[in-house]
């Protein structure tokens, strides 16, 4: 495997970060931007990427932030390229139909990709028009018990307005998966929170999917804004700093992970997550711990490098609400990250509105958020 790495800003237009003669032979290139620079009035900055790497496909998704080596930016377009020398892959893209169903969405893609030495997909899909949920149900449902997923939804900064992600032209309402083959590719996952939950948890007593209508017997919104206080007025972006923390004890449902708000409903005084809230689940509210975070970025990629002893990239997939939480600190959490990786692996990545991954090795991938997602790859 052969990696380069650019980074395009209005300050500095385009920067070499890792060089490497693949210009013809790259068949990849990861491309995470802010959503304005996906735009068709920024198209010639996707042009310059085509024309270094005429034979690659190219995966896009908007961001809440871009990640390159151990720094995080904000309206930036980073374009990696990579070139696989021992592994097969196959990039399919399914359109989210209106009104259409998530886990359709995720059977249809899954089974897209299905084919022999299939290791792992990657997921890259819109954030706001999809059941994170249904989606990951339907690839889990449709791929053999081998295949591990990983991946993330895309972010719009703080906006929760339009997400775009496709191939080689970004929209909103797709999902793109990647497909890996073969027997020569190694990849190391591990997805870690580090919130703190407080107050008392409350039992789920009417929801639909990812919509949240009662807690306790009482109006969901209503509870939430009264712990928000003045920050209520700032919903949704505001829920990002204070997540629920979800347990079930369904074994077919979501185990135990964290949801964070995408939309309200005022009329209905409901709240719409990135992923489903089960009925008689119990739920407790979040908070930020700085320093549980940064450990829980190491942790992440501590695990990961259980089955990746010498990786050559990382993928970085982080929440949103932890760029808010961590604010002028959020460079911890990637330095973090290199410093326990070295000096070798080419780091890319975006901070998303859905974090996809199995909670442990050897598990199935659910959907998270607020966690630091790390995905290792190497060809051996």
């Amino acid at each position: 495997m052969k990696v380069a790495q650019q980074i395009w800003t209005e300050a500095n237009e385009w920067e070499v970060i890792q060089e490497a003669d693949i210009s013809s032979t790259a068949q990849l290139v990861l491309v995470f931007g802010n959503k304005k620079t996906l735009a068709p009035e920024y198209g010639h900055l996707l042009e310059k990427i085509k024309t270094d790497y005429p034979n690659a496909q190219l995966v896009l998704s908007s961001t809440s932030g871009e990640i390159v080596d151990d720094e995080v930016h904000d309206d930036s377009l980073t374009a990696t390229a990579i070139e696989f020398e021992k592994t097969n892959i196959r990039i399919e893209e399914i359109v989210i139909k209106e009104g259409g169903n998530s886990e359709s969405v995720g059977r249809h893609l899954a089974r897209a990709l299905q084919g022999d030495k299939l290791k792992h997909v990657f997921v890259v899909s819109d954030g706001l028009n999809v059941n994170g949920t249904d989606l990951i149900a339907g690839m889990n449902k449709n791929l053999g018990s081998g295949v591990s997923i990983t991946g993330g939804l895309a972010g719009d900064g703080p906006n929760f307005e339009e997400t775009y992600v496709g191939v080689n032209i970004a929209t909103p309402k797709k999902v793109v998966g990647i497909g890996f083959y073969g027997d020569n590719l190694q990849i190391g996952y591990g997805s870690v929170g580090g919130w703190d939950a407080f107050g008392a948890e409350r039992t789920v007593t009417k929801s639909e999917a990812n919509v949240l209508y009662e807690l306790d017997g009482k109006p969901a919104l209503e509870l939430y804004k009264t712990y928000l206080g003045k920050k209520a007025d700032e919903l949704p972006a505001s829920a990002l700093l204070f997540p629920l923390h979800l347990k079930t004890n369904n074994e077919a449902s979501t185990g135990d992970v964290v949801r964070t708000i995408l939309a309200v409903d005022e009329q209905n005084q409901s709240m719409t997550f990135a992923g489903d809230i089960p009925q008689g689940g119990t739920v407790q509210l979040m908070k930020a711990n700085f320093d549980r975070l940064v450990t829980g970025a190491s942790v992440a990629v501590e695990n990961s490098l259980e089955a990746v002893k010498n990786p050559q990239l990382a993928i970085l997939v982080s929440c949103v609400g932890r760029k808010l939480v961590l604010g002028q600190r959020i460079d911890d959490e990637t330095e973090a990250i290199r410093d326990i990786l070295g000096d070798n692996p080419v780091i890319t990545g975006f901070y998303s509105y859905g974090e996809l991954a199995p909670g442990q090795v050897g598990k199935t991938c659910q959907l998270h958020n607020q966690t630091m997602t790390v995905t290792l790859f190497s060809e051996g």
